[in-house]
C-alpha cells in the first residue's frame, strides 16, 4: 500500500517545441505505462490538430509506478502542459495541482520568453524546480551556455541540471531519480474530511462530464455523496479512475493523488474549474482559493459563408464549448454578413485552433471579421460598459473616455535584431520598461496596447528575426486611450462588419487604405457608389466607384442638342438617381476578406 510520502506530483513546463511531450513519452515508456506496441510519438497529444501542428493545447495527466534505485515503489503523477502563451491558463491550473515542476530548456536554443513566464508561474505557486537540458544529441547543443543563461536570466541554480535527450532517451533515469530526491511529497491528512480541487473537466459522449481532481485531504471513493462548493449541488460518484495514460477504473483516490471521477453530470457549466469538492455529509467551512477564471481577450465575429449553414455552425460551437470552456459565443446579426456569432478567445492561436476545428470537424465554411479586444467605455452618467463589438459603441457625445487593455510583453532576441524590434514596438505605441543582456541575447520588456499586438505582432516578430526571437505577454491593466470608431459607409449605408476601434493617429491612414481596397473589390453598378470612411459624423476618406455608362443617344443620328436628346439624358439621370436611392449595393465576401488582409499586410 502506498503512503503519501511515496507520491510525487509534478508538471512539465517549457517554451514551445522544447520537448515537453517527447520527454513525457520517454518517462511513460521507462515506467512501463504503455507497452512497446501501444507507444506512439506525443502519446499525450490526443487531438488530431495537436498532433499535426506539433503543439499541446490541453494539459494531460498520467499516473505511473516507478521503482527507484533505493528499492521503494513510488507513484508519479505527471501533468504535461502546453507551451503557447494563449494556453497559459492551462499551465496555471496544472501547477496548482502539483508540488514541483520539471523545467525543460532546449540546449540548442537556450532560455526563451515562455520559459521565463512558466518558471515565474511555478515559483509563484511555491514549486520546487528540476532543471533539465534537453536535445543534447544535437550538434548545436551548448550545455555551458544554456546553464549560464538559466542562472543569469531566471536565477535558478543549475549545478544539478540534467543533460538529456527526449529522442534517444539519454538521461531519463536521472530525471526520475531527481524527481524522487528533490521534489517534495504532497501534504495532506488521510483521516481528515474530504477536500478536493477540481483541476479540469471535459465532456465525454459515453460518460457525460469527466472531472479531473486532485485530492488534498481525505479519500474520494466510489458511491460517495459529494458536494460542489461553488454551486452547493450534491452528486453521487459513479466512477473513479486514473490515466496510466489509458483510463483505468479504481475504487478510491487517496490523499495527494490526481485522478478523474464521473457523477452523471451532463452539463459542463455545472463543473467550475478551480472549485472545491467536499463530502456532502461533512461539508467544509472554507473553500480552496482556486484560480482566476480564464477571460477571453480577443473577440471576433464568425459567420457562415453560406447562410444555410448557420445551424451547423451553432451546433459546432456548442459542441466545441463542451471541451473548451475558455471561449464564449453569443448570436450576432450583420446587415452585410447575415446571421453569425460573436466569439471570445484567449488569443489569436486560440482563435485559429477553434476556427480550424469548426471547419474540419463540423464542415462549416467560415468568414471571420477583424479580431478586436474588450474596451471599457465610461459614460458621462458615470456608467461603464464593456465594448466587444465596435458597431455597438454609444453616441460619442455620451462618452466621457475609453480605456483599452495594455500588456506587459517580454521579448528575448539575438542582439542583431534588437533595433528592428524596438522600432516595431514604438510604432505600436509601446513603452520600453527594461532591457538586459545575457551573452549575445537581449531580454527587452515593453508595455503595449493589446489592440496593436493582437493581429500580426507575433508573425512580424518571427519574420524580422528569422524565427529566433520569442515573445510572451500578460495583461496588466486598462488605460485611457485616444480611441475612435472608424466606420465604413458604402453608398451612405454604414457597414457594421467593417467598423473598427482605432487610435486617432492611425485613423486617417487606415480609412484611406480601406476605401482604396473596397473601390477595387466592390463590382460596378448602374449608378455611382461613394465609399467613405468616417469618424462619428466626419468623413475622413472617400473613393468613388464609377457607374456603368450606357450611351442612350446612339439611336439618334446627326443634329445638335435637340429637345429629344435632352429628354433622353434627363430620363437616364432620373433612372440613375432612382436606382441609387433604391438599389442595394451587394458587397461580395472577397471584399470583406480583402479588407481583413489589409491589417495583416500593414
Amino acid at each position: 500500500m502506498s503512503t503519501i510520502d511515496n507520491i510525487r506530483n509534478f508538471a512539465i513546463i517549457a517554451h514551445i517545441d522544447h520537448g515537453k511531450s517527447t520527454i513525457a513519452d520517454r518517462i511513460i515508456h521507462s515506467c512501463g505505462g504503455l507497452t512497446e506496441r501501444e507507444m506512439k510519438a506525443q502519446v499525450l497529444d490526443s487531438m488530431d490538430i495537436e498532433r499535426e501542428r506539433g503543439i499541446t493545447i490541453k494539459a494531460q495527466t498520467v499516473k505511473l509506478n516507478y521503482k527507484a534505485k533505493d528499492g521503494k515503489n513510488y507513484i508519479l503523477n505527471i501533468i504535461d502542459t502546453p507551451g503557447h502563451v494563449d494556453f497559459s491558463y492551462e499551465v496555471s491550473r496544472s501547477l496548482y495541482a502539483c508540488e514541483g515542476s520539471i523545467l525543460i530548456v532546449d540546449s540548442t536554443q537556450g532560455v526563451e520568453a515562455q520559459t521565463l513566464a512558466n518558471v515565474y508561474q511555478a515559483l509563484d505557486t511555491n514549486h520546487e524546480i528540476v532543471p533539465v537540458l534537453n536535445k543534447v544529441d544535437l550538434p548545436a547543443s551548448d550545455l555551458e551556455r544554456t546553464r549560464k543563461q538559466i542562472e543569469e536570466v531566471i536565477g535558478i541554480d543549475t549545478e544539478n541540471a540534467i543533460p538529456c535527450s527526449g529522442k534517444t532517451g539519454e538521461g531519463i533515469n536521472d530525471i526520475l531519480e531527481q524527481i524522487i530526491t528533490i521534489l517534495p511529497s504532497p501534504i495532506g491528512e488521510r483521516s481528515a474530511a474530504l477536500k478536493c480541487l477540481l483541476v479540469d473537466s471535459w465532456y465525454d459522449t459515453y460518460l457525460g462530464v469527466v472531472i479531473l481532481v486532485r485530492v488534498i485531504d481525505g479519500n474520494l471513493s466510489k458511491h460517495m455523496k459529494i458536494k460542489m462548493m461553488s454551486t452547493n449541488q450534491e452528486y453521487i460518484v459513479e466512477k473513479v479512475g486514473v490515466f496510466t495514460p489509458k483510463p483505468v477504473d479504481i475504487n478510491e483516490l487517496k490523499t495527494g493523488e490526481i485522478g478523474f471521477i464521473t457523477t452523471g453530470i451532463k452539463i459542463l457549466s455545472e463543473t467550475k474549474v478551480g472549485d472545491t469538492i467536499c463530502d456532502a455529509s461533512k461539508p467544509l467551512k472554507e473553500a480552496l482559493p482556486g484560480f482566476k477564471p480564464s477571460k477571453p481577450v480577443v473577440f471576433c465575429g464568425l459567420f457562415p459563408v453560406d447562410s444555410s449553414e448557420f445551424q451547423k455552425l451553432k451546433d459546432g460551437l456548442a459542441k466545441l464549448q463542451l471541451n473548451d470552456a475558455s471561449f464564449s459565443f453569443e448570436p450576432e446579426t450583420s446587415s452585410a454578413l447575415g446571421l453569425g456569432f460573436r466569439c471570445g478567445f484567449l488569443g489569436l492561436l486560440h482563435l485559429e485552433i477553434v476556427t480550424e476545428r469548426l471547419e474540419r470537424e463540423f464542415d462549416v465554411n467560415l468568414l471571420t471579421t477583424t479580431p478586436g479586444v474588450v474596451y471599457k467605455v465610461y459614460l458621462n452618467n458615470s456608467d461603464m460598459i464593456d465594448l466587444q463589438n465596435p458597431s455597438s459603441l454609444p453616441d460619442p457625445t455620451l462618452i466621457k473616455y475609453i480605456e483599452e487593455p495594455w500588456i506587459k510583453a517580454t521579448i528575448i532576441t539575438p542582439d542583431q535584431y534588437l533595433g528592428a524590434i524596438i522600432k516595431m514596438c514604438q510604432d505600436k505605441r509601446g513603452v520600453q520598461t527594461n532591457l538586459s543582456y545575457s551573452g549575445n541575447r537581449a531580454v527587452v520588456n515593453y508595455e503595449l496596447p493589446l489592440n496593436e499586438v493582437v493581429f500580426d505582432f507575433n508573425d512580424r516578430l518571427k519574420s524580422m528575426t528569422s524565427g529566433y526571437a520569442s515573445f510572451d505577454y500578460e495583461i496588466i491593466e486598462h488605460r485611457e486611450g485616444d480611441l475612435v470608431k472608424l466606420g465604413i459607409l458604402v453608398n451612405g449605408e454604414p457597414v457594421d462588419a467593417l467598423a473598427m476601434m482605432i487610435h486617432k493617429n492611425f485613423a486617417q491612414k487606415t480609412g484611406r487604405e480601406v476605401c482604396e481596397k473596397l473601390k477595387d473589390l466592390i463590382p460596378r453598378h448602374n449608378f455611382m457608389i461613394p465609399v467613405q470612411a468616417a469618424i462619428g459624423g466626419k468623413i475622413i476618406a472617400r473613393e468613388t466607384i464609377k457607374g456603368f455608362k450606357k450611351d442612350v443617344l446612339t439611336k439618334i443620328h446627326g443634329g445638335g442638342a435637340t429637345d429629344r436628346k435632352r429628354k433622353l439624358l434627363e430620363k437616364q439621370k432620373k433612372g440613375k438617381a432612382r436606382s441609387k436611392q433604391f438599389g442595394r449595393v451587394e458587397i461580395p465576401q472577397e471584399a470583406f476578406i480583402g479588407v481583413l488582409k489589409i491589417s495583416k499586410e500593414k
